[in-house]
């Protein structure tokens, strides 16, 4: 497949993976321009990755060159940048969530053309113990999925993990959700390690969605994103087996139960000279995933990311939908109403939304 190049608006924290891949991956990928509305914050990108950065949205467009767009922007903007590219015709992959609230998520839907191409970088479903884990629960091997617990990310990232793994669409759910708050030694941040020894509140993130015959549980505090002490919690469970972790058993037969894990197979351990990244999961004797970035070192975040831009590059030529706007939607409104039972300590109960019957 030829270089897929695409443009990107946005400069902040999360606008650097995708120029990190691009760095990393010169042969796959290339930021063509940058749309950052800041001038000295457009200048120092400008010289600290050699791309072109544009300060207004019509020079950006104007200066073409991508296939696609990355709308990398906060989600109080976000919606309006995705609805100004579609119109000028660009395909949009947009960062999650394509918009704040209900009402801006419907008016996105509503202004959203049938021929207009957006997907949304929903990255967590491809980070590979993740996907190791779909592909799995996808295979038959644990029987009907009825279960899954899922503390591994926050709102509609964690949202979107637990439907993947129970192999939900648009089916309405019961949110029953409350916070609990305990102490916790507070530990690294986005700007690095702790300084001093402080003590903080931990706020946790507690619900159950009841599908009806299906059951998701959300459970999730922030500090697990960088957290030393905290880490994450994965089960999934049908009626042939069950994956708690990186542990999976099964039945082969009523009376046979097998045993197996989910392990990461990384080169450049123990003397292995082929440099330090991620070949892949196994499971059982078999490849679960596949590391298509090897040997670029890479974390599982921009691997999943990266993912997503390969999707899109294939996407706008006219391959399959990876992560489609309405589940995006789909996500942001689960999370929203989450919120809402937390914070009222209410159930909710869901209701069909325009995304869910497609255009």
């Amino acid at each position: 497949m030829e270089k897929i190049v695409f443009g990107l608006l946005g400069g902040g924290w999360r606008a650097e993976f995708y120029l990190r891949i691009a760095k990393a991956l010169p042969e796959q990928f290339a930021v063509a321009a940058m749309y950052v509305r800041n001038t000295d914050k457009a200048e120092s990108l400008r010289k600290t990755w050699g791309v072109a950065v544009y300060s207004t949205l019509e020079e950006f467009i104007a200066a073409g060159g991508y296939s696609f767009a990355v709308v990398s922007l906060k989600r109080e903007v976000s919606k309006d940048y995705i609805i100004k590219l579609c119109r000028a015709g660009i395909p949009v992959l947009a960062e999650t969530p394509p918009a704040e609230d209900l009402e801006q998520l419907t008016e996105l839907w509503n202004q959203i053309s049938t021929s207009a191409i957006v997907q949304i970088a929903e990255q967590y479903l491809f980070q590979p113990m993740h996907a190791a884990r779909i592909r799995l629960a996808r295979s038959g091997v644990l029987g009907e999925i009825s279960q899954a617990q899922v503390s591994a990310a926050h709102g509609y990232h964690g949202i979107s993990l637990m439907r993947q793994l129970l192999g939900i669409g648009y089916q309405n759910v019961t949110i029953r959700g409350q916070k609990f708050q305990s102490p916790i030694v507070n530990g690294p941040q986005r700007s690095g390690p702790p300084t001093l020894e402080r003590r903080v509140q931990s706020e946790q993130i507690i619900a159950t969605f009841d599908f009806g015959d299906k059951l998701g549980l959300f459970d999730f505090v922030g500090d697990q994103y960088f957290s030393w002490i905290r880490g994450n919690r994965i089960l999934v469970r049908g009626d042939r087996g069950e994956i708690i972790g990186n542990e999976i058993s099964w039945l082969q037969s009523y009376d046979t139960p097998l045993y197996s894990t989910l392990r990461r197979v990384d080169a450049g351990h123990g003397g292995n000279l082929e440099g330090f990244y991620l070949k892949g999961i196994m499971g059982d004797g078999e490849w679960l995933y596949r590391n298509p970035f090897t040997p670029a070192r890479l974390s599982e975040d921009e691997i999943a990311i990266a993912e997503s831009l390969l999707r899109m590059g294939q996407h706008v030529q006219g391959g399959p939908s990876f992560y489609s706007l309405a589940e995006g939607s789909q996500d942001q409104y689960l999370a929203l109403l989450l919120e809402q039972s937390v914070n009222t300590g209410e159930v909710i109960i869901s209701e069909s939304q325009p995304w869910s019957k497609g255009k």
